[in-house]
């Protein structure tokens, strides 16, 4: 990136604890940037209940193409369980940008902190790489309409899609990630019982595997995986699995490392990124200077990693480490942590502290 260049990041607040939260991210990496002379200009653009408000919709077209056309997107959480339906305004910013962008990874991390209460023996330093266009979930299965249908009021039906185009390219990512780290990869499936998507999925990581042979491969099944975690949650560097195993499997490691306010996120395609905390929106915690901002903070400082990488400018790189040592410093003292890590800080309080430690 050009030393003159300004960083266009379109920030999207969201729902409940959304906004509080945004505000703590940019903050802190507004202090980042600063030590490295990096301008940048975050966009806020309404989405979700505010949005729905104004305009009838929760994710408005010219908040999209405004996102789209960014160097990167700080996504809030979103309520969208709580919204009507799609006929009514109703759309999940999350899926969409995810489908129209084609953010076909999602990115999560899980590293033990310490001074936190051990939940496992040993340490936990892994990638959950999850596929984030295809699987299970109803909306990214079909080109329209929905993957679950009702054929008579007492039947409900769920189609799973994956494809050969959609595992060859998490497979590469998931691999490339994993030689830049312990060069270890874990693909975790079901293919016992999913002989043929799971088969295929299979059979596509055992294929790319051969442009990898520096890093060391193996198989798990998911339920074992999630014992595993559990029992031996050391023995892993880089987790690679389809939509809703990924879902649930990143929940439970992050819960195990600390806690899923401090689970950072990021979703990447070839073109665009989007920062998304793990968390949900937490609509009774909103306004009450209680969340954890944590988990958003850390996505946030993902996506200066990635855009890192695409201008090829290390004062990103440098201002996400800085990042991440202060976030981990801070929670690791009892006394500047927030209330869900047995702290005492709000929100607010806690993002002063670690702007005070960058």
């Amino acid at each position: 990136m050009n030393a003159r260049k300004t960083l266009d990041i379109a920030v999207l607040p969201g729902d409940g604890i959304g906004p509080e939260t945004v505000d703590a991210a940019l903050a802190v990496v507004t202090a980042a940037l600063v030590k490295y002379d990096v301008a940048w200009a975050p966009r806020r653009l309404p989405i979700g209940f505010e949005a729905l408000h104004a305009v009838g919709t929760t994710m408005p077209e010219s908040s999209f193409e405004r996102a789209r056309d960014a160097d990167g997107v700080i996504l809030g959480p979103v309520s969208h369980n709580e919204y009507p339906s799609a006929d009514e305004g109703g759309v999940n910013p999350s899926g969409t940008l995810r489908k129209r962008l084609d953010l076909y990874s999602n990115v999560r991390p899980a590293k033990t902190v310490g001074g936190l209460p051990s939940r496992v023996p040993g340490t936990m330093d892994l990638v959950i790489v999850r596929e984030n266009t295809e699987g299970f979930y109803a909306d990214r299965t079909m080109y329209a309409g929905t993957g679950e249908f009702m054929p008579t009021p007492d039947l409900a039906m769920a189609m799973r899609k994956v494809t050969r185009a959609g595992s060859e390219r998490i497979a590469r990512y998931a691999f490339a990630l994993a030689q830049t780290r312990r060069k270890k990869l874990t693909a975790v499936h079901k293919a016992n019982v999913l002989r043929m998507s799971d088969g295929l999925f299979l059979d596509v990581m055992r294929g790319v595997r051969e442009e990898f042979p520096e890093v060391q491969y193996e198989e798990q099944l998911v339920d074992a995986m999630a014992a595993l975690l559990i029992r031996k949650a050391d023995d892993f560097d880089v987790v690679v699995t389809t939509n809703m195993f990924g879902d649930i499997l990143s929940d439970e490691a992050t819960e195990i490392s600390g806690g899923i306010g401090l689970a950072a996120s990021l979703n990447v395609g070839d073109e665009h990124a989007v920062a998304q905390a793990q968390h949900g929106s937490a609509p009774t915690l909103a306004n009450q200077d209680v969340a954890n901002p944590s988990s958003l903070i850390g996505s946030a400082a993902m996506l200066l990693e990635w855009i890192s990488v695409k201008f090829n400018d290390e004062r990103l790189m440098s201002a996400a480490a800085d990042i991440k040592r202060a976030v981990e410093a801070i929670v690791k003292n009892p006394a500047t942590r927030t209330r869900d890590l047995g702290g005492v800080l709000g929100t607010r309080a806690f993002t002063r502290a670690v702007i005070e430690r960058l």
